[in-house]
């Protein structure tokens, strides 16, 4: 089966390590896994995100344009799908090009982790939320991804079987030998051998990214007194400002890193953390269970879909430092039971959040439209 593939939010194709890229290509590796062809269809970037009523007409107009000489392109014969997928649609960013190309060529229209907000109607994306209604009504199947989102999604679809609900998932990592990562990484961060390695992964917007780092930086204070360091993965417009709020004193940042390094990084560290403010569910979260470390973050969005509380790592209240603190060091202090999370953390990801698992589902839906 050929599949045009679009990300409205960030093409795939970049290696910096946002939570949505690597879901789009793990959405892509999973459908190429059952043997479809996936063709990026557009870099089209349709994100507004400070609710600019004129922008948002401008970004639907500029769409219109991409979707007329995709389907002008298409009937010709060049690379024309069989199904059009798009990942990752909310009211900050519309897909304006996926449902005008369905339709006019007559094939199914797919879009996986749709979150639809009621109260935005009305308001300053009021534009981009109607059309975002019209895209899930018009959707041939909704794959979610986020349990959250099932109950705001479900009345616009004519029969709830149109949702296709899977667990977030990540492919197996590759093995890492541990104690040669974990020597790496102790000289790279010139610390004591025995200091207990936390590590976090996050882009540095201001946003609820933001808000996650200075909950992040309370939290290290608590912590000021222990032989500890953090490690911070990640980079952005606001690193000046994380910076400030979460500090130096205990903190290694290193920026942007590819995906295989940051998995370096993970072998080597003791524990992942991050508060989690207004989070979705957290990709690096699920990869940093993948390669086997505890996970310690706030309870907010989906995060428990990914997080199982007491047996894989421990959530928190959402914002609460004091909290995170506490089972920072519960986990730290007691080996045994970091060692037990560690490996029901492996456990977890390789039986409910494997690609082949996820590859499975997709594929069937999909092909049950074209049938």
């Amino acid at each position: 089966m050929n599949i045009a593939f679009y990300a409205p939010m960030k093409s795939p194709r970049s290696f910096v390590p946002s939570g949505d890229r690597r879901v789009a290509r793990a959405l892509i590796e999973a459908l190429e896994l059952k043997g479809h062809s996936v063709d990026l269809a557009s870099e089209f970037h349709a994100r507004e995100p400070v609710g600019d009523a004129t922008r948002q007409s401008e970004l639907k107009a500029q769409g219109e344009v991409v979707a007329d000489r995709l389907i002008a392109k298409y009937r010709l014969g060049e690379h024309s799908p069989d199904l059009w997928f798009t990942y990752h649609i909310y009211y900050k960013a519309i897909d304006w090009i996926g449902p005008r190309v369905a339709a006019e060529l007559g094939i199914p229209y797919v879009a996986a982790e749709v979150s639809y907000a009621p109260k935005r109607a009305g308001g300053a994306w009021d534009f981009s939320h109607q059309a975002l209604g019209e895209a899930i009504k018009q959707a041939d199947a909704i794959i979610g991804l986020n349990s959250l989102d099932r109950a705001c999604v479900l009345p616009l679809l004519d029969k709830p079987e149109l949702l296709v609900q899977i667990k977030p998932f990540v492919a197996k990592p590759k093995t890492h030998d541990r104690e040669e990562a974990r020597s790496d990484l102790i000289k790279r961060l010139n610390i004591n051998s025995k200091t207990p390695i936390m590590v976090t992964v996050g882009m540095m917007r201001e946003d609820a990214k933001l808000q996650s780092y200075k909950v992040l930086g309370q939290t290290m204070a608590r912590l000021e007194n222990d032989d500890i360091h953090l490690v911070v993965i990640g980079d952005g417009p606001a690193r000046a400002e994380v910076e400030r709020h979460v500090g130096n004193k205990q903190t290694t940042y290193l920026g942007e890193l590819a995906e295989e390094d940051i998995r370096t990084v993970y072998s080597g560290s003791d524990l992942f953390i991050w508060p989690a403010v207004n989070e979705a569910y957290g990709m690096a979260m699920l990869e940093a269970q993948a390669m086997g470390l505890p996970v310690v973050a706030g309870d907010a969005g989906g995060v428990s879909d990914i997080v199982r509380d007491g047996q894989t790592g421990y959530l928190c209240p959402e914002g609460d430092a004091e909290a995170l603190a506490e089972k920072i060091k519960k986990l730290l202090i007691d080996t045994q039971l970091r060692d037990d999370f560690s490996k029901q953390a492996i456990v977890v990801c390789n039986e409910e959040h494997s690609l082949a698992t996820a590859a499975q589902t997709l594929d069937h839906t999909l092909r049950a439209l074209i049938s």
